[in-house]
């Protein structure tokens, strides 16, 4: 019956530790719950098997020595909690050295058995007799208890009334309960020659350490929630232990249990030995093969993949994601979180670049503009003055049919010059923009109505999906008439011989998007990246200048918009005007 229940007790505590530390093994007081958990777990396994198979004409004094060091290590471990909790603070050095320094002197004497006379087995009675320096080393075991839990009381009565303070609360009722046990068994009852408590004094710390366990753990130690949660996220610390744990067991119950009986059914001789000892070694390899294989497929495999991966995003392959099989460990969440850095890094240089682009075609604008003005300034002087001499000159009447066509045909030339000087200048000048909040669907419709009074485009075909709930905008009504205007008449001369064009607005509360689509002609994919610059025509010579669209993604950017151009699925051109919601 004791041995069940120091392996009950062994149990519990090895898997009360595992789990606490697991859970936060970064976090100072479950390192030193982990610390306390341990040097219980050795005085556990000491009284196991001290009380169960200790040959009572043998030496006793390892188990008493064991004793007096592991309650002063357990203390020590008590301390550096009270310490460290519940705010993760760092450990002082000096006070710790202060603190501890006599143990560097009493845990000598408990090595070499100066604090006892004698201990063991008398007539089937377990006896001790101390010295009296055990009694300096139970003094100074308690009064390192009674500093640790003074220390954990001040810091109880700091966070009264808070999540915290109940915790330390709890760990004190925890104390309190371990230490009146403990001392009953280990202190009291001995001292008065009562000996029948003491190979449970294991046993009696159990109540505390649950209480112990539940209070750092923020009482969700026995939550059915949290036990969902640790499932869904389930620890590859926890895997490997269980994978270890499961082949140990498994093997034992295969391999061990038939190889002793079968090693030492004639008894226990030479031979017997020599067959347990060699079979019990190759039956060692294959659980050892069997968890190489497990780690390998867990751990290596999965990291190998993902250091792979992350050499090539080093490399330039942005977007590159892990092919892993999903798994709810840390190498799984790291895994979908490489594949998300990647995919939003991909993202990120992909806004940069249509950024800087949008940069260098801004710069490319005001340039442009500065030179447009400047050209323009110069050219419509002196153009001036020949349209008024060529005009003077059409007045005579002594001009013969030839001459009269060269002047007519000079004009004209000279008109041309005119206008694309004044679309320099249009496009040069700055005018501030008048902004108010308007339906953005009906500065289309204006835009509509003045394109059809231009003949080619009544040839055309005009579809039309208008949201009708859709925000207004803070614009310029004017300057985006201008640039609907634009593109509508862009849209033509794609479609010479009739065609459709379709106009769609939509907003998701945010932005509101203008489609303008035809099916037209189209624009080669390499003039796609080039169709804003200033100057840049697709038109055939003299059919445009290349400053609408330039002036256009002016007017659109100076909104805090944007404007896009693509193929059209079908046939034609598609351009994408977004405009924010200014609330």
């Amino acid at each position: 019956m004791l041995v069940l229940l120091h392996l009950f007790a062994l149990l519990l505590l090895v898997l009360l530790g595992f789990y606490v530390f697991v859970a936060n093994p970064r976090n100072r007081a479950h390192q030193t719950f982990a610390a306390f958990i341990a040097f219980l777990t050795l005085w556990t396994v000491k009284d196991l098997v001290f009380w169960n198979f200790q040959i009572q004409d043998l030496p006793s004094g390892w188990w008493a020595s064991a004793s007096f060091i592991i309650a002063l290590l357990m203390q020590c471990a008590l301390v550096i909690f009270a310490w460290v909790f519940p705010e993760d603070l760092p450990i002082s050095r000096k006070r710790f050295t202060v603190l501890f320094a006599p143990s560097l002197i009493l845990i000598p004497t408990a090595i070499f058995g100066l604090l006892w006379r004698k201990v063991g087995f008398e007539n089937g009675n377990f006896i001790i007799e101390l010295a009296p320096l055990a009694y300096a080393f139970v003094v100074y075991v308690y009064f390192v208890f009674g500093y640790g839990a003074a220390t954990l009381f001040r810091k109880y009565r700091q966070y009264r009334g808070t999540q915290k303070g109940q915790q330390v609360g709890a760990i004190l009722w925890a104390l309190a309960i371990t230490g009146i046990l403990k001392t009953l068994a280990n202190i009291v009852l001995p001292f008065f020659g009562i000996y029948e408590f003491l190979p449970f004094s294991s046993i009696f710390a159990l109540p505390g350490v649950l209480i112990y366990a539940y209070a750092i753990s923020n009482f969700k130690l026995f939550s059915f929630q949290i036990s969902l949660n640790q499932f869904r996220l389930f620890p590859i610390t926890y895997k490997i232990a269980l994978s270890i744990a499961s082949v140990a067991i498994i093997s034992f119950l295969i391999f061990q249990i038939p190889i002793v009986w079968w090693a030492f059914r004639d008894g226990m001789t030479f031979e017997a030995w020599r067959r347990y000892l060699v079979f019990s070694v190759i039956s060692a390899l294959i659980p050892n093969l069997l968890l190489v294989l497990l780690i390998v497929r867990s751990i290596s495999r999965p990291l190998q993949r993902i250091t792979l991966a992350a050499v090539q995003v080093a490399d330039g392959e942005y977007g590159k994601e892990v092919d892993l099989r999903r798994s709810n460990d840390e190498i799984g969440l790291l895994a979908e979180s490489f594949n998300e850095m990647s995919r939003k890094m991909a993202t990120d240089i992909e806004q940069l670049q249509n950024l800087n682009e949008q940069l260098v075609r801004t710069e490319k604008l005001a340039a442009m503009g500065t030179l447009a003005a400047g050209v323009a300034h110069e050219v419509n002087n002196p153009l001036a003055s020949i349209s008024s001499l060529i005009q003077m000159m059409q007045t005579k009447k002594n001009l013969d049919g030839e001459t009269k066509e060269k002047l007519k045909l000079i004009f004209s030339q000279i008109t041309r010059i005119t206008q694309v000087t004044r679309d320099m200048m249009d496009f040069a000048r700055v005018r501030q923009a008048a902004k108010s909040f308007v339906n953005i669907n009906v500065v289309i419709e204006k835009s509509l109505r003045l394109a059809s009074f231009d003949k080619s485009f009544q040839k055309l075909r005009i579809k039309k999906h208008f949201e009708t709930e859709i925000p207004k905008v803070l614009i310029d009504a004017d300057q985006l008439q201008q640039v609907f205007l634009n593109l509508l008449l862009n849209a033509r001369d794609a479609m010479p011989n009739g065609g459709e064009i379709f106009i769609k607005t939509l907003s998701n509360g945010k932005f509101v998007k203008i489609e303008i689509a035809d099916n037209g002609t189209g624009i080669e994919v390499k003039d796609l990246q080039k169709i804003f610059d200033p100057f840049y025509t697709t038109k055939p010579t003299g059919a445009g200048t290349g400053l609408g669209l330039a002036v256009c993604y002016g007017i659109i950017t100076s909104h805090n918009g944007k404007i896009e151009v693509s193929k059209n699925n079908l046939n034609g051109t598609i351009f994408s005007i977004i405009l924010p919601v200014d609330e």
